[in-house]
């Protein structure tokens, strides 16, 4: 059996506790088994030309030596993040409009 979350793929959300803290993305995958999501940066970050800044959360993938990388290499891939650390971008911003708060805050 499933299990029910509170996301799907292809909706916004704002990531509201660890290293990503404030950061807003859509879902670009969701990983049921580890109850974890990934996410493509859609905030001003995106348009960053470093590779790294313009991810959400970022994480360090090396590539081993083969044909089609003779030299190997280092990755900077978007990493998975927890459904209970994401919230929903409609909910985020009503409860921060009933707080008397305008917009997220990057960290």
């Amino acid at each position: 059996m499933r299990k029910k979350l509170h996301v799907k793929r292809g909706n916004e959300v704002v990531v509201i506790a660890g290293s990503a803290k404030g950061r807003q993305g859509k879902i670009a995958k969701v990983l049921t088994k580890r109850d974890a999501v990934v996410l493509e940066a859609t905030d001003e970050r995106s348009k960053e030309k470093d590779e790294k800044k313009a991810l959400v959360k970022p994480v360090l993938h090396h590539l081993r030596k083969s044909q089609q990388h003779p030299e190997g290499g280092v990755l900077w891939l978007e990493g998975p993040i927890h459904i209970s650390n994401v919230m929903l971008l409609e909910e985020f911003q009503r409860r921060q409009a009933r707080r008397g708060k305008s917009t997220p805050v990057d960290a």
